[in-house]
């Protein structure tokens, strides 16, 4: 086991009491043996913490108590700074790991030169049904191109890796100085500084169960005057900055236009013109 990469679960908990069990138990059945988990509770008040505490009695697991919320980003990076492993997975606490997700990503990096891999996921309802796979399935087999490699352009023109799937080499975090805290959401801020400098490679199998619950972070993104549309706007400022050719910049046209378009439907007229500034 020793001569075996250390792999870190960190496991991100805000009022998630239904489910953190199951996220939890899906570390402790996987089928690669060396593994550190990190459960960080952020502020929760629906006694999750006592879940977490009475699952965790007795077992070699390190648990950060938040007491007040400080948001998904801040909370990652507590546990990414005390954590260990030579690879990373952010889970949420809403979540599930299939039992050979880890073995998986762990043969992937060792077959490619990726500093992040990423899976195909079956979605799931608050029950637990299966509803769909994010990368579209017939028969087992994929129906549909997935980027790999160096896809940064890919990345600034629509979100196609869903968040959970990612397992990420902890030179990428420590060389990004973890997730940005001052932003409301981290996903769409990390692939785009990280595959500036790093390669993705993709795992064709469904390795990760996604749970679709009402008033979770991604529900909130779409809604009516979301605030993470202002984080948004910081990343295609960022991208600004990154960017090194004119295809890039026109990728980038492109992406502020449709935000523009969803500015307008979700009420936040006053970033229209920010975006417009990018152009």
């Amino acid at each position: 086991m020793n001569q075996l990469p250390l792999v870190s679960v960190i496991c991100l908990c805000h009022n998630q009491l239904p489910y953190v069990r199951e996220a939890i138990q899906s570390v402790w059945k996987q089928s690669y043996p060396n593994i550190e988990l990190i459960v960080v509770d952020d502020g929760s008040t629906d006694g999750s913490k006592e879940m977490i505490e009475s699952i965790l009695k007795g077992e070699d697991v390190k648990f950060i108590d938040i007491e007040s919320r400080i948001g998904n980003c801040a909370s990652f990076n507590r546990g990414f700074f005390q954590s260990k492993g030579e690879f990373i997975i952010d889970l949420a606490a809403d979540d599930v790991l299939m039992p050979d997700r880890i073995l998986e990503g762990i043969n992937t990096f060792m077959k490619t030169n990726a500093g992040v891999t990423f899976c195909n996921v079956m979605n799931i309802d608050q029950e637990g049904n299966e509803l769909d796979t994010h990368f579209k399935t017939q028969n087992g087999s994929i129906q549909e191109d997935i980027p790999e490699g160096d896809i940064y352009i890919d990345l600034i023109k629509k979100y196609f890796i869903s968040p959970p799937s990612m397992m990420i080499k902890r030179e990428v975090l420590e060389e990004l100085g973890g997730y940005d805290e001052s932003l409301t959401y981290e996903d769409f801020d990390f692939w785009i500084r990280s595959s500036r400098n790093w390669k993705y490679a993709f795992t064709n199998n469904i390795l990760v169960k996604k749970r679709k619950v009402i008033g979770s972070l991604s529900d909130q993104q779409f809604r009516y005057r979301t605030e993470h549309q202002e984080t948004t706007l910081r990343v295609c400022q960022k991208i600004k900055e990154l960017n090194r050719s004119k295809e890039e910049d026109s990728v980038l046209r492109k992406r502020c236009l449709y935000e523009i378009k969803q500015c307008v439907k979700q009420g936040n007229i006053r970033l229209i013109f920010e975006f417009l500034k990018l152009f």
